[in-house]
């Protein structure tokens, strides 16, 4: 079975990739959004169209913003039990 802290590196990593997932899916969608809005919309249902594709954007953003904050909670735990578990190591040896 792993370690504890191998599976909080696991799960540090895991959580970047999502992450980064997120991210990617924001800028494509930022990319959209800019193309939608490009078309200088005139029209009441181009108008609904552009609103419906920043709340589509703000929400993958929340949600990239909020993996990442895991991501980077879950890499911070991690590094600190394995910086104390080396330390821990090292009293033993003395």
């Amino acid at each position: 079975m792993a370690s504890r802290t191998e599976r909080f590196k696991t799960a540090a990593v895991k959580a970047a990739r999502t992450a980064k997932q997120w991210a990617q899916r924001a800028a494509r969608e930022a990319d959209r959004l800019l193309k939608e809005a490009q078309k200088r919309a005139k029209s009441e249902q181009r108008q609904r169209r552009i609103k419906a594709a920043l709340r589509r954007t703000g929400k993958v953003l929340k949600a990239a913003g909020r993996a990442a904050i895991v991501a980077g909670i879950a890499a911070g735990i991690a590094s600190a039990r394995a910086e104390r578990r080396a330390r821990k190591a090292r009293k033993k040896k003395r």
